[in-house]
């Protein structure tokens, strides 16, 4: 995160503290804000965790030099949080949104995506670019600057089963349609290992 501003985060929708993690490893000052009490009694130590939502965050005006959001942004009400992050931004200050798409060039990827567009039934998700408009209604950042990265993560079975259980609509499902996907989705690493390729995109606004 060499690109954010100052030491003062806040990591919206930080759920168990994945990204948190990252960012108080690089001895940045962190408040993560979650609504879910459950995912936020996970966050760590030096972290803040905080209970609240990107529409109404618990935080006075100009305490931020920077706002991460990873995986999430496209759950938001976009306006109303675009205002939010700038209000407890400071001047200059940076919001960051950090997404981990499915490289769909990788045939992995398109057999998983088979088997879970089925139950998607209407979920908002990143590619759709709805979570743009938010943007382009805007006056309070400047444009996005986007960058893309390759990753990949090495994942037996369990990791695999474990990484498509977490996707929300997923663990939501009833528990016999959950089990049938999740057998199917196991069956796909077999006895070894699969490397899951991601593209990881990193899009950047600055407070206006």
């Amino acid at each position: 995160m060499a690109a954010l501003p100052g030491s003062d985060v806040v990591d919206l929708a930080a759920g168990t503290g994945k990204l948190t993690r990252a960012l108080t490893a690089r001895g940045l000052n962190v408040a993560a804000v979650e609504p879910v009490g459950e995912m936020r009694a996970a966050i760590e130590l030096p972290a803040r965790a905080l209970d609240g939502t990107a529409e109404a965050i618990p935080l006075p005006d100009g305490s931020a030099d920077a706002v991460t959001v990873a995986q999430a942004f496209h759950w938001f009400d976009g306006e109303r949080a675009l205002a939010e992050i700038h209000r407890v931004l400071r001047p200059g200050g940076v919001l960051a949104l950090i997404w981990n798409r499915r490289d769909m060039r990788d045939p992995l990827q398109r057999r998983i995506t088979a088997l879970l567009e089925p139950h998607r039934a209407g979920v908002p998700a990143h590619r759709d670019d709805a979570w743009r408009a938010g943007f382009a209604g805007s006056s309070l950042f400047g444009p996005l600057r986007e960058e893309t990265f390759a990753n990949a993560q090495v994942v037996d079975a369990d990791g695999l089963t474990d990484r498509v259980a977490s996707v929300s609509f997923v663990a939501s499902m009833g528990e016999r349609d959950r089990v049938a996907l999740l057998a199917e989705v196991r069956a796909l690493a077999g006895a070894g290992t699969v490397a899951l390729r991601y593209v990881v995109e990193l899009q950047l606004a600055t407070w206006a």
